[in-house]
């Protein structure tokens, strides 16, 4: 018997997806430049409370709290970051979310990129969560969802874009 892959029980749930019986989440790509004189980035994963694996920053929309807010808010309670994620979705990946009932769900997830300002040790979820910093490619390779490894794997350009244009806004 072969094992099924992500990718397998992801398209199993494809009538899920496709007839809107999904749930939306809000998430943060923590991230921040090295320190070392390199300009390099560095993104924050952290693991599920449940199984273990790595993810990033995520959760239930809010009442009064628009996209970004919500990434922001739980990348505070899981990881203890406080900073200022954009507006503009960095971009989206589907999971399949596990619900107290048993039932699985395909969650849509919104990316927000959050430059990371400042760090905490006491946040709600801590000693619930392990934290690792890790480059942008590291951290896809350590991430299940297709979708999310990709978003990981143009964090650096787009960054390095960003950083491009405000560079020569100020000249």
């Amino acid at each position: 018997m072969t094992r099924k892959t992500y990718l397998r029980h992801l398209a199993g749930e494809a009538d899920k997806l496709f007839s809107g019986q999904t749930i939306e989440q809000y998430a943060a790509i923590c991230y921040r430049w090295r320190d070392d004189g390199h300009e390099e980035v560095e993104v924050l994963l952290i693991t599920s409370r449940e199984s273990g694996r790595w993810v990033i920053p995520k959760g239930w929309a809010m009442e009064k709290k628009l996209p970004h807010q919500v990434a922001e808010r739980e990348a505070w309670e899981e990881a203890g970051v406080k900073g200022k994620a954009r507006k503009k979705s960095f971009g989206y990946y589907t999971y399949l979310k596990s619900l107290d009932t048993g039932e699985t769900v395909p969650s849509v997830v919104q990316v927000h990129l959050l430059e990371v300002a400042a760090m905490s040790a006491e946040f709600p979820e801590s000693g619930q969560r392990r934290l690792r910093w890790l480059s942008p490619n590291d951290a896809a390779s350590l991430v299940r969802e297709p979708e999310l490894k990709g978003l990981f794997r143009t964090v650096e350009i787009a960054l390095a874009k960003d950083k491009k244009a405000k560079g020569s806004a100020t000249k």
